[in-house]
């Protein structure tokens, strides 16, 4: 194979991801308003079209610097994030001002590491974007969680967020790989070998004990579902809810809304993960409900 027919593969194994990522984010954002809570109780699906949020608009962004770098590029990223960014898509106050100053000139080294008193965001941000990298690097799982950490630091340098992001990219990559067989078992084991020790890491270890647990609720009661927008509080759930419904998108994404918290996030990250599968394609009318990629969204053969 042809380093321009591996590029593609990759291109659209992190496509597919992406999709289900946007997806997840765009229907999830629904929810929030507070008219549409009986419909998510229902599993019943709100009036489309549902516009997606700064969750898909930095995953796009992860996907661009991929395809034209074929790795993460930090300042390219950053240009990336601070280029695309509408304030509109319901980011957080302070990465809302450090994409603005980067667009002014600000350097993200000393942005990002100067955010809350200097120790870094340990927000889900570097988490929910980052899915399709993971499923770009399937054949290489390692390289996944190495990529991951270096596309968190680029607005997230808590060393917790930037495990989230690792964690999530390596879950990604285990269930894109080609001609793997993972369950939900393998799927948190494999993770949990990829990752450090970090709250992260312990709340994976808690969700892998409570795989046998139907009752997501009680689960999330656990292992938190991102109220707090914290990556430790957001994706130990999600690699939860993700792991119990590899192949079934629809399965995955009630389970993950009905929890509630921070929605838009959960869904977004169980939705790339899950759509990186086999058989974790969202249904067709789902697809159609949710707002288009950007038009600058990377195609397989463009």
């Amino acid at each position: 194979m042809t380093a321009d027919h591996r590029d593609a593969d990759r291109c659209e194994r992190a496509l597919a991801s992406l999709r289900g990522l946007s997806v997840g984010d765009a229907l999830g954002s629904r929810f929030f308003v507070p008219a549409h809570v009986p419909a998510l109780k229902r599993r019943e699906l709100p009036p489309a079209p549902w516009q997606w949020t700064d969750d898909t608009e930095m995953a796009c962004s992860v996907l661009a610097v991929l395809t034209t770098h074929g790795r993460i590029d930090q300042d390219s990223l950053a240009r990336s994030f601070a280029e695309h960014h509408d304030v509109d898509r319901g980011y957080g106050p302070a990465v809302n001002r450090m994409l603005r100053l980067i667009r002014e000139g600000g350097d993200w080294h000393e942005l990002a590491s100067g955010l809350f008193n200097g120790r870094g965001s340990w927000g889900n941000g570097a988490a929910m974007r980052i899915a399709p990298l993971g499923a770009w690097y399937a054949d290489d799982p390692e390289q996944a969680t190495h990529q991951a950490e270096i596309s968190a630091y680029v607005t997230h340098q808590h060393r917790e967020a930037v495990v989230g992001a690792m964690a999530v990219a390596a879950a990604a990559a285990l269930v894109a790989s080609p001609g793997r067989d993972t369950g939900p078992e393998e799927l948190l084991d494999g993770v949990l070998e990829l990752i450090p020790r970090s709250a992260v890491q312990a709340g994976l270890r808690r969700a892998r004990d409570m795989l046998d647990y139907a009752d997501s609720g009680t689960v999330a009661a656990v292992l938190g579902c991102g109220r707090r927008t914290s990556a430790h509080d957001t994706v130990p759930f999600t690699l939860w809810a993700a792991a119990r419904h590899l192949g079934d998108y629809e399965q995955a994404f009630w389970t993950t809304a009905q929890v509630g918290g921070d929605v838009d996030t959960t869904c977004a990250i169980v939705g790339g993960i899950v759509a990186a599968g086999s058989g974790g394609t969202p249904p067709r009318t789902w697809l159609d409900g949710a707002e288009p990629l950007p038009p600058w969204t990377p195609t397989p053969t463009g």
